[in-house]
């Protein structure tokens, strides 16, 4: 009897020291909620009676959609009044809205798209990028590369560029590897090409990994290095680089120092490359599927990726592939051929298409 009281004092130890865990639970998830209004109540307070922050904050909650409805014309706003003020962060965002045209412009602003959406954009990153920050640094960049709301300027490009790439902006590095490799605003540099890519390949920047491995493979700023170049190509390709998946597909499917022959890792390579509609990676794909290399042969499927390579402007020997694999072809598969690519047709955006 001793023996079955005392488990029964334990169970109902156990059963009270539950209902007390519970307690203290639901307490903390109420003073959680009870905390977060709270909060955001403050911080509404805050950004009505001026205070930069609360409204940069307040922003960008509207901008997400976090702990308030989504609602970008008024994350505009509040970023305005914050921008106005000089905070560096919400005149970036403000730069970013203006620059891609999100929603939340006043609709009156859209009347002399886009030059004066891209000057407005440069106006903001311009205050942003002048108190130091890298990310508008960089995007300032980028916008006199390109000549976005200020006629091209090379050599303020690589100004902005290196001021945020000193601040280890792995996009500015980048940016900068590629107007040293293309001698734009500096002396042509493949070894200043090499460094700059470099530093922001070793932060993870898939572009800059993928050009070092076409710097290893052609021997340009450092000595040619086919196993350094799969290695990059791999980690490029891995972050879903298209470029990197075709170049490591064309590395397995040639064979040599950096890797042996392998059909089937070609394949796989340029199909994930191909299916993010990289033209040239699709005329690839519509080879191995004619020969049947790393694949089972397919002349269906040639010619859905032939047709698909020729609609982004691949190489001009895509028409002659279409034509001789359609030789081999009855009307039927012909036909079933043209619905297959445009099925495929939907697996990308054509606007992201690249040779």
């Amino acid at each position: 009897m001793l023996i079955k009281r005392n488990k029964y004092l334990d169970l109902r130890k156990k059963f009270f020291f539950l209902a007390i865990f519970i307690s203290l639970l639901l307490s903390l998830l109420l003073s959680s909620e009870i905390h977060s209004a709270s909060s955001l109540e403050d911080i509404k307070r805050s950004a009505k009676h001026g205070d930069a922050e609360a409204q940069f904050i307040l922003g960008r909650m509207y901008a997400d959609g976090e702990g308030v409805p989504e609602n970008d014309a008024t994350a505009f706003s509040w970023y305005l009044k914050a921008a106005e003020q000089g905070h560096a962060g919400a005149q970036i965002n403000l730069g970013v809205i203006y620059l891609y045209g999100s929603e939340g412009i006043p609709e009156d602003e859209f009347i002399e798209l886009p030059w004066y959406r891209y000057a407005t954009a440069l106006s903001w990153f311009t205050k942003s990028a002048e108190q130091g920050l890298a990310e508008a640094q960089f995007y300032l960049g980028t916008m006199y590369a390109n000549g976005l709301g200020i006629p091209e300027d090379d050599v303020t490009a690589v100004n902005w560029f290196k001021k945020a790439a000193k601040q280890e902006h792995s996009d500015a590095q980048y940016g900068l590897g590629v107007m040293y490799a293309n001698g734009d605003g500096v002396l042509e540099s493949d070894v200043e090409a090499f460094n700059w890519y470099l530093k922001a390949a070793e932060q993870g920047n898939a572009k800059a990994q993928n050009n070092l491995g076409a710097m290893y493979a052609k021997g340009e700023g450092v000595p040619e290095d086919d196993v350094a170049a799969v290695s990059w190509y791999l980690k490029a390709a891995e972050q879903g680089d298209a470029t990197a998946q075709y170049n490591l597909g064309a590395m397995y499917g040639n064979g040599g120092e950096g890797v042996p022959k392998n059909d089937v890792a070609a394949f796989k390579w340029t199909r994930k490359a191909a299916e993010q509609g990289y033209a040239n990676a699709q005329f690839n794909l519509g080879v191995m599927y004619f020969y049947g290399e790393g694949v089972s042969q397919d002349d269906v499927q040639a010619y859905a990726w032939f047709s698909l390579a020729d609609a982004l402007g691949s190489s001009d020997n895509v028409k002659d592939a279409k034509e001789i694999v359609a030789e081999s072809m009855t009307r039927d598969e012909i036909t079933r051929a043209q619905l297959l690519s445009d099925e495929l047709w939907k697996l990308f955006d054509p606007a992201r298409k690249t040779k």
